[in-house]
């Protein structure tokens, strides 16, 4: 805390803490093991994501080989009822579905810190209205909605999906944020803010949200986890592009052809199991996030030191 004249101790900079929390997050990652271990899962799914000739080298769309080929040194997943390689499709569908995964989750996020911090903060009427609007999207069901988005946009790309699952998913992070801002409002660095004459959205973006850093981190990872949820389900029951090269593509084909009836299981398995994985990734890294911004989740530690009789 920083010291005025008076001797009365004041209120740390938000962008203090700020710095402080990004520190806070690294410790808390290193020292926990679950939040250890998401994060490697992550970073191998990111490296798959950005090298994937490196690690599947046969086309994961062309028809070259035999059909219903089981696992090989040549085809590590066989093959599909197609002739196509299916250990380069998962390979290769890793890059879409992390696409949908961070895109939806900054984009939710980031309108969700903007709506739910701004309602909070300039009160009255905006609070009102952008309450209203976060409430109406809360109370919709949000999977049959993007059912309907989806049916009336079938057969567009990923970006057509970014955007509908964006657009529908950023209600609850909004009010999530919301009440933590609240808890803000009059604080004593913001009195301060008010009286320089900061304009109100100098406040928002560089008081309020800097403070705010482990739950948006939080919002982030939550968001991302269901946006790799709803768009594979999405992908499954047909309603995403059937050409586009993602884990939930590969499981429509797989459904389509009834490779589990067929004596193809690993055509429907290893899609299944890197959704799961990545999604393990993104809950394990939560328990951090969880630390920082709960103190009681926090493990309690034994001291070093061994106190003398």
């Amino acid at each position: 805390m920083a010291m005025p004249v008076s001797g009365v101790p004041t209120e740390t900079h938000p962008r203090v803490l700020a710095g402080g929390a990004l520190t806070r997050i690294g410790r808390a990652v290193r020292s926990n093991r679950k939040a250890t271990i998401g994060t490697i899962l992550l970073v191998i799914f990111i490296l798959i994501a950005l090298f994937p000739s490196v690690i599947a080298h046969d086309s994961p769309t062309q028809d070259a080989y035999p059909p219903r080929l089981g696992p090989s040194a040549a085809h590590l997943f066989g093959t599909n009822a197609y002739g196509q390689d299916l250990f380069a499709q998962v390979i290769w569908g890793t890059r879409n579905v992390l696409i949908i995964a961070f895109a939806v989750g900054l984009l939710t996020t980031g309108i969700a810190v903007l709506i739910g911090v701004a309602a909070a903060y300039l009160g009255g009427g905006w609070d009102g209205t952008l309450s209203v609007l976060t409430d109406v999207l809360l109370v919709i069901p949000l999977f049959p909605l993007l059912i309907i988005i989806a049916a009336y946009a079938h057969g567009e790309g990923i970006i057509v999906l970014i955007l509908a699952i964006t657009l529908t998913s950023w209600s609850y992070t909004a009010r999530q944020l919301r009440v933590q801002a609240l808890t803000l409002r009059n604080r004593d660095f913001l009195a301060a803010a008010r009286v320089r004459g900061e304009r109100r959205l100098y406040v928002i973006v560089m008081e309020v949200i800097p403070t705010m850093t482990s739950l948006i981190v939080a919002s982030f990872l939550t968001n991302a986890l269901y946006a790799v949820l709803l768009a594979s389900s999405l992908q499954f029951i047909g309603l995403g592009d059937p050409n586009t090269v993602s884990w939930g593509t590969t499981l429509y084909w797989a459904e389509n052809n009834a490779a589990l009836q067929t004596g193809e299981p690993v055509w429907a398995i290893a899609p299944g199991a890197c959704i799961a994985l990545l999604g393990a990734a993104f809950a394990l890294l939560n328990y951090a996030f969880d630390e920082i911004g709960n103190p009681a989740l926090r493990p309690v530690r034994r001291s070093k030191r061994v106190r003398s009789a």
